[in-house]
């Protein structure tokens, strides 16, 4: 689990390095402007907004990401083990299934929307561009309730974690 946590984390700080030369006035937040763009035209002014460098730029973060998304499923898919393997209850078994069904879905999603996205470069078209953004608010919602679920297992512990290894 820390191995993945390590990775995950690395990669992250990756994509938020390869977002900065995608940060402009039609993009404020780089990439995830793009993903939440939502129409042709929307997408067309943030990619005319990168030029023909940031489009590399773009490429190369997208594909980054589908290693990022590996990483971060398999670290809270672990940390899901981790926080219910002592935790032999029904309830807390259930709400552990459908935490990680939730992390897979949001790993999905993340996985087409940058398919999506890698199409929708050039040229955007309304379709693609409103898939993606579809599958990114999947992908955040998945993400959020999956924590949030961790979140529940984390505080129904009537002990604390023994640290073996």
């Amino acid at each position: 689990m820390k191995i993945s946590i390590a990775v995950a984390v690395a990669l992250f700080l990756v994509l938020m390095a390869l977002n900065q030369p995608l940060k402009t006035s039609s993009a404020p937040q780089g990439m995830v402007s793009f993903q939440l763009a939502g129409t042709a035209e929307q997408s067309y002014a943030i990619i005319r907004s990168w030029r023909e460098g940031g489009l590399l730029w773009a490429q190369l973060s997208l594909w980054v990401d589908f290693l990022f998304i590996v990483a971060y499923l398999a670290a809270l898919l672990q940390l899901t083990r981790h926080l219910t393997r002592d935790r032999p209850g029904i309830r807390e078994r259930m709400v552990a299934r459908w935490v990680r069904l939730l992390f897979v879905i949001a790993g999905v999603s993340d996985i087409a929307e940058n398919i999506v996205l890698l199409n929708n470069l050039a040229p955007p078209t309304d379709s693609m561009s409103m898939t993606a953004t579809i599958l990114a608010l999947i992908k955040i919602t998945g993400l959020v309730l999956g924590v949030a679920g961790l979140v529940i297992i984390r505080a129904a512990r009537r002990h604390s974690l023994s640290h073996s290894s």
